[in-house]
């Protein structure tokens, strides 16, 4: 049952794979589960059909799994059927009857095993095993003169395993092979493989020969190749023999006797140039030239006869013989007019031959050669036809005329290539260069323009030269780097903007910056203040750019973070030189500053950078401040104060990591930072004023200076803060009251401020405790009038006659009391002065 079943499941598995449901691999599978089970039935005495469907089922599950690359698995199944067939030779042998039925069954077994050891072969030679597979095929060959019918096949297999070996580049293996395939295909005429497999077999041993070891076996390859010809001439065997007697350096005259052979036989034209070529590309010009010509005159009437002629003129020129190829270049000509025309293909490959060569004249400058080739090629289109490659030509032309400096023959060319494509990016480079050389400032910068308006516009570009995407760019790079040669800055200067704002690459975009920046400068310095002003902004307007783009993400491997480090430092400094020199210009001072903040944001926080950083921050601040003094609108002031208040707050937080990088105790940045904000919350009547002062009094480094500019500022318009004037003066004369020798002058304009701001003047009624603070002011001056004779005697003047006027006004509402003291209070002044006591005494 189990036999049956099994039996089945093959013949539904052949079935399915001649309707193609089933692939090779699940066909593989099938046999080798249906050959097991029927393997495992198997008896101790199987009868004849019993053991004959094993071998067979055996070999095709062992071929199965060789055909889908599983040499492995096949070996166990070739063993069994291999086994089996022994079984039935002596089942066979022992049921016979006599001589002759000993024949018969020795022949019927020995097809089976000849297929056997034929699998095996095939199996073991996958597996890598030379040696038992030419074992196994040695038997076969054995049993071929019993079985002459499998001559053929025997010839192929050793041919197969010739390629196979030969593509694993194995050439001993394969040299082996294809020498048996052959001598096999020898053995029986009747079931040859036929001459043409035969020189098949021979052309590929020669190649292996060839492959293997040239030198070593040339003798046997060009043996190889000749029995080859004679078994069946064929094109690709006669070009072998070529190439193996061109490696074996024969002399022209053997090689001349193999090339006859072409001439006597029908070969193709193509095979006919591809052995010119071979024989030219290896030096033999008589052979080569020789040749070329009889086949030229062989194929006389051809419609190709062209190919030959170009092919001539190739190698003339490759072998520097330019006079004899100018020559065939123009008998062509002369037959194009002569109703002899090339083929389109042909014509085409001419133009790219003629250009070439002129390409080559005119990279070694040898402009005059180069016309000379670019007019050959002129000579094939027809007056007034309109043709982008014809446009090309003569912008190529025109660029020959530039060099040998005649301007009106360029001029010539670049209206011909404007006739025949007036939109190329291409033809306005040629108008552009013609500009430049004649010094027209205003062509050149149109001309830019233009080239700028089709850099952005792909569909306009030239298709059949296809230009790619960075054509504009490049073409408007090289328009730059020509104005610079030429000395014209402003078309220079045109193209880069352009490039500026275009170019992606970002090594390609920061130096076209630089140079813009640079180009830029320089012009300002040339120019009065008038025509100054729109160039520093279009230098603004290029920092920026840069700012902007160095702040976008880098995809490309050659703009490292190190070059953006590098060019963030470029431009930061120049940024930073610009705010110093335009320190005549606030606004545009303020601008650079921040700019070179901004870009400096780009850098390695070291320790230079927080100081630029800092000091940025501090002069932008103070531009906003001074402007802000100066607005008469309210809503500018408050303004340009709030921008000086951010500046400050950044500045602050640099200035915190500053200050752990050292000592900055003799660095003012503390108190500006203080006046500064002071100035800014005081003017904007900001309510934190007073709590931004209270750690200020309390600060024991605080000088008299910073006090006095504090109480200025506290009362300055719009700000108006006498209380806070008031402690900042009173700060000061403790501090001034604490030196070891107190500066008088100093300590007079500090008292006269503090009293001026304590007892306004006209004011008579006063608070009784007013009046008693402003009376100790005057006790101190006193104090320190006593003792020292520096105090100016104009301010004691003064304070005499602010006492004395103070008790005049009590006088006036009858206090009298009051009167008596401060008036007494004056005239104790009164005896410090000097020259002046006598007028008041």
């Amino acid at each position: 049952q189990v036999e049956e079943s099994a039996i089945s499941l093959w013949n539904w598995a052949v079935t399915k794979h001649t309707g193609s449901v089933v692939n090779d691999e699940q066909r593989a599978k099938l046999r080798f589960v249906a050959c097991r089970l029927v393997c495992l039935c198997e008896g101790s005495d199987s009868s004849e059909g019993t053991i004959r469907r094993q071998i067979l089922m055996s070999m095709k599950t062992g071929k199965g799994w060789i055909d889908i690359g599983k040499a492995d698995l096949a070996d166990g199944f070739l063993e069994i059927a291999m086994s089996r067939i022994e079984k039935l030779y002596a089942k066979l042998i022992k049921e016979s009857d006599g001589e002759a039925d000993i024949h018969v069954h020795k022949a019927d077994v020995e097809k089976n095993l000849f297929k056997v050891l034929s699998y095996q072969a095939e199996s073991v030679l996958a597996q890598g095993d030379f040696q038992k597979a030419v074992m196994c095929v040695q038997r076969c060959k054995d049993m071929l003169m019993k079985l002459p019918k499998e001559t053929y096949y025997l010839s192929i297999l050793c041919y197969n395993f010739g390629v196979e070996t030969y593509e694993w580049k194995r050439y001993e293996q394969s040299s082996f092979w294809l020498s048996q395939s052959y001598d096999i295909g020898k053995t029986d005429v009747k079931y040859s493989v036929g001459k043409e497999m035969q020189a098949k077999v021979l052309r590929l041993l020669a190649t292996a020969y060839f492959e293997w070891d040239c030198n070593l076996y040339l003798d046997k390859a060009l043996k190889a190749i000749s029995l080859a010809n004679q078994e069946n001439l064929h094109p690709a065997g006669c070009f072998l023999k070529i190439k193996i007697l061109l490696k074996s350096g024969a002399s022209d005259e053997d090689i001349n006797s193999a090339v006859a052979v072409f001439l006597h036989h029908e070969m193709s034209l193509d095979f006919c140039l591809n052995t010119a070529k071979l024989l030219l590309e290896h030096g033999r010009e008589s052979v080569g030239f020789d040749f070329l010509k009889s086949v030229a005159e062989r194929f006389e009437s051809s419609p190709d006869l062209g190919k030959i002629t170009l092919l001539h003129i190739e190698f003339l020129l490759q072998n520097k013989r330019e006079l004899l190829a100018k020559q065939k270049v123009e008998e062509i000509i002369i037959g194009h007019y002569t109703g002899k025309q090339l083929l389109p293909e042909a014509l085409n490959r001419l133009h790219i031959i003629l250009w070439d060569r002129a390409a080559k004249h005119y990279e070694a400058k040898s402009y005059s050669e180069a016309l000379h080739w670019y007019n050959y090629s002129v000579s094939f289109y027809t007056p007034g036809q309109i043709d982008q490659n014809l446009a090309k030509l003569q912008r190529n032309m025109s660029s020959c005329y530039l060099h040998l400096k005649q301007i009106d023959k360029a001029k010539e060319a670049v209206k011909e290539a404007e006739r025949c494509d007036p939109n190329s990016i291409f033809t306005k480079f040629s108008v552009y260069k013609i500009a430049v050389m004649e010094k027209d400032t205003d062509k050149a910068v149109e001309a830019v323009i233009e080239m700028g308006k089709l850099a952005e516009k792909p569909s306009q570009r030239e298709d059949k030269l296809r230009v790619d995407e960075n054509t504009g760019t490049n073409l408007l790079s090289l328009a730059a780097q020509i104005a610079l040669e030429n000395e014209q800055q402003v078309v220079a200067i045109k193209a880069l903007e352009y490039l500026s704002e275009h170019l992606q690459d970002c090594r390609q975009l920061f130096a076209a910056l630089k140079c813009l920046v640079r180009l830029m400068l320089s012009k300002v310095m040339a120019e009065n203040e008038e025509k100054r002003d729109e160039d520093i902004n279009s230098v603004m307007t290029y920092l920026t750019l840069a700012h902007k783009r160095l702040g976008e993400s880098f995809t490309e491997e050659k703009f490292t973070g190190d070059m953006r480090i590098l060019d963030a430092h470029w431009f930061r400094k120049v940024a930073w030189n610009l705010a110093v020199q335009f320190r005549g210009y606030p606004e545009k001072m303020r601008d650079f500053f921040l700019l070179s903040f901004k870009l400096s944001q780009f850098c390695p926080s070291d320790k230079a950078v927080l100081i630029a950083q800092k000091t940025c921050l501090l002069m932008a601040a103070a531009v906003d401040l001074e402007m802000g003094r100066q607005q008469v609108t309210p809503s500018k002031q408050a303004e340009l104060l709030t921008q000086a208040l951010q500046h400050l707050q950044a500045c602050k937080e640099i200035w915190k990591v500053l200050k752990l990088t050292g000592d900055f105790a003799k660095d003012p940045t503390d108190t500006l930072l203080l006046l500064y904000e002071f100035e800014a919350r005081s003017k904007l009547n900001d309510p934190t004023l007073h709590n931004l002062m209270e750690s200020t009094w309390e600060q024991p480094q605080i000088e008299v200076k910073t006090l006095e500019i504090i109480a200025s500022l506290a009362m300055e318009s719009p700000a108006r803060y006498p209380v806070l004037c008031k402690k900042a003066l009173k700060s000061a004369l403790n501090l001034h009251r604490k030196q070891a020798v107190i500066d008088a002058v100093k300590f007079s304009k500090c008292l006269r401020s503090l009293i001026n701001l304590s007892l306004p003047t006209g004011l008579t009624d006063l608070d009784a405790c007013v009046l008693q603070e402003v009376w100790d002011y005057f006790e101190d001056a006193l104090s320190v009038v006593s003792s020292t004779d520096a105090y100016p005697e104009m301010e004691i003047l003064w304070l005499m006659t602010r006492a004395w006027n103070t008790g005049i006004f009590q006088y006036t509402v009858g206090k009298y009391k009051e009167a008596e003291q401060w008036c007494g209070l004056g005239m104790r002044f009164l005896n410090h002065l000097g020259s002046l006591k006598k007028s008041y005494e």
